[in-house]
């Protein structure tokens, strides 16, 4: 493990799959450029409309602790927008993916599931999952608008998947950390029936400035506790 310029950590372990993935991307998609957390230039202004967004590891920390919610991602994002989602949680053995609206899909222990955001917790109840166990006073506020009953620290891309599978019903985050963090779980949730905006109720585009992240707001559906 050593410690990048921005204080962050990253793995052997992240490198070799940031290689690997970019090697089997290039074979498929040759004239497709692939932007990658471990490899991207943030001081180089993005001019394609079509590109790869990778990150090898989302949830690095959780990766070095031998956790079990750290991610593998790649998305495919066409005229700025995610066209193609894949995010791996290869400790609990699911893997999510998608490839436009209403497919998308899991592959757990071997067997493919379609994604349709279809709640599975408690009828009446809504459920949240955050990147943190606590919750800042802006996003309590979201939390206290949509009635949330409860919510669950869950780190990574994992967020997202768990939303499109009906597992929980909302997610909001402030501005913080990188498209490449978000879009392969932006393409699963839309694709699966779920939106992903701005806290202003905005699409989200990629390819901005820096790749950075607004803050967003995702749902499962409008109604929550249906």
């Amino acid at each position: 493990t050593t410690i990048k310029v921005d204080n962050t950590p990253v793995t052997d372990g992240d490198l070799a799959v940031d290689k690997l993935l970019r090697e089997k991307i290039s074979n498929l998609t040759p004239d497709i450029p692939i932007i990658s957390e471990e490899t991207v230039d943030l001081d180089k202004r993005n001019e394609h409309k079509n590109f790869w967004l990778v990150d090898p590891i989302d949830g690095t920390k959780d990766y070095i602790k031998k956790k079990d919610e750290y991610t593998l991602n790649a998305a495919l994002i066409i005229n700025l927008k995610p066209a193609i989602g894949m995010v791996y949680a290869p400790e609990k053995d699911r893997f999510f993916y998608s490839y436009g609206l209403g497919s998308a899909f899991e592959i757990y222990k071997g067997k493919t599931t379609v994604l349709n955001c279809k709640k599975k917790t408690e009828k009446g109840k809504v459920f949240a999952v955050h990147n943190s166990s606590i919750l800042t006073p802006d996003i309590l506020k979201i939390h206290e608008e949509n009635k949330v009953f409860s919510f669950t620290k869950m780190s990574s891309s994992l967020k997202f998947c768990i939303i499109a599978a009906g597992e929980a019903d909302i997610y909001a985050a402030r501005s913080r950390a990188y498209e490449w963090d978000i879009a392969a779980g932006h393409a699963i949730v839309e694709h699966a029936g779920g939106s992903i905006t701005t806290l202003g109720g905005k699409k989200i585009f990629y390819g901005k400035e820096k790749y950075k992240n607004p803050a967003i707001l995702v749902k499962r559906a409008e109604q929550l506790d249906l």
